[in-house]
This record gives structure tokens, sequence and C-alpha cells, in this order.
């Protein structure tokens, strides 16, 4: 049985402060981001930027991660290492999916930049992806249900001619980063798990150009990447649902 917490207004607050350092800081990735940087500088700067806020980066060794971000450039999906030798060139994108720890409480949120002057079909990929998110939550309210998300997800994404990665999904958040349950991002309206006022979730569209199907490297047992090696984006906020509609901590 599935137990989805719900959260106290401490708590709330606690996520609320950390929201507010995640947006700073994609904020200031945004002018940080350039090409000639590695992503292991990216893993640098965030790390120093939310430990100065007085947080933890959430996702420093969780799970045995050798990194503080995640940082997926091009056809990674997530899950992407920062490495001092992978190198941003003009035309890259490059999701930071990133996990901030306030007094114990987690919010999780990604953003897809563009690294300089991109495509028009790269652009055009991200917002699909951002939009893909707000389409995701524009009826989600208490006594919605999960597949509630994935379903307006899916009717938005797939007729643009993308797809939706299936094996990762979304999830609840808050004393711990990973919590039940699971957000699919495709779905059937009306099905899965009931929800309500003071449930919080991580609510993330990962969305490929090409096929769906993907490809977990064997090298590193992380990196998630489109088999096909089409690119792929992803956006995420953490969410609190409520009565009538939802709060969006990250953003």
């Amino acid at each position: 049985m599935t137990m989805i917490t719900i959260k106290t207004e401490e708590q709330l607050n606690k996520m609320r402060e950390s929201g507010k350092v995640m947006k700073e800081l994609f904020d200031r990735l945004r002018e940080f981001i350039k090409p000639g940087i590695t992503t292991k500088d990216i893993d640098k700067f965030c790390n120093r930027f939310i430990i100065s806020k007085g947080c933890k980066p959430s996702f420093y060794h969780l799970y045995g991660f050798p990194g503080s971000v995640c940082t997926s450039v091009n056809s990674v999906v997530v899950h992407g290492i920062p490495s001092t030798e992978q190198v941003l060139v003009e035309g890259d994108i490059v999701s930071v999916d990133v996990g901030v720890n306030y007094k114990g409480i987690h919010t999780d949120a990604c953003r897809t930049y563009p690294v300089g002057k991109i495509s028009k079909q790269a652009q055009d990929l991200i917002n699909v992806t951002e939009k893909a998110f707000f389409e995701g939550i524009k009826h989600l309210k208490s006594g919605s249900r999960v597949g509630d998300i994935g379903a307006a997800i899916q009717a938005f994404v797939e007729p643009k001619g993308y797809s939706l990665v299936r094996e990762m999904v979304g999830h609840g958040i808050g004393t711990s980063v990973h919590e039940e349950p699971n957000v699919p991002n495709f779905g059937k309206a009306g099905t899965k798990e009931l929800l309500c006022a003071g449930m919080c979730l991580a609510i993330e569209p990962m969305v490929n150009q090409g096929t769906r199907h993907i490809v977990i490297s064997k090298d590193d047992g992380w990196t998630c990447a489109t088999r096909d090696g089409k690119l792929s984006a992803h956006y995420e906020n953490t969410v609190l649902i409520t009565e009538d509609g939802v709060e969006i901590m990250t953003l």
C-alpha cells in the first residue's frame, strides 16, 4: 500500500526556504553556463552556492552518486555525472538537476539550458518540455489523482512528435529526496493514487526528440541516455498540492 505523507507547516516552510535557494541558483546558472566550461565546473558552482546558503546538496553521494548535481548533456536524459573532461561547446544543451536539503527537508528541480547559440529544434524541445510541466499541473488540486498528471503531459507532448521517457518518473518528496508515490509522465486520467492538500511532489517531464527508449551506461551505472542518440530535455519543480491548485516551491 502506498503511503504518501502530508507535510506539516514547519516542513513546508523549510521547503519554501530550500525553494528560494533553488530559484536563485537557477538564475545564476543562466549566466554561468557557456561554451568552454566543464560539467564539473557546474557541479562545483552549485555545491558552493548551496552550501553558502546554509543548505546541503541533496544528491551528494545519494545512493553513491559521484557528484552534487546531475549534469546531462544533449542525448543524456538524466543522471549525467559531472566530469572535468566533458567540456560544453556552442550548440549543446545541458540539464542541471538539483536537490537542496534545508534542515533535513528536500526540494528537487531541474532546468535545461542552452550553451551559447543552439538550433531552433533544440530550443523547441526545451520549450515543449517546460510547457509540459505546466500542462501537467494545470488541473491538479486536492482530489486529483496521480494519473491525471501523466495523462495531461502525454496529451500535450506526443502530438508534437516528441516522446516521453517511461522508465524514469517523478516522485513524492520531503524528508527524503524520493518518497511515494511515483509520478509517471504518461498514463490515464482518473487512475493511481488519490492526492490531497499537504502532499508534495517532484513533477519532471523528460522529453526525447526521437523515440522514448533509453540505455543506461554499463561503464558507470548512472548515465541514462536516449538509445537513438537524439536530444533529450528535462524540466522539474517541487510542488505542494493545495485545496484548489498547487504551490510551485522551486519557481
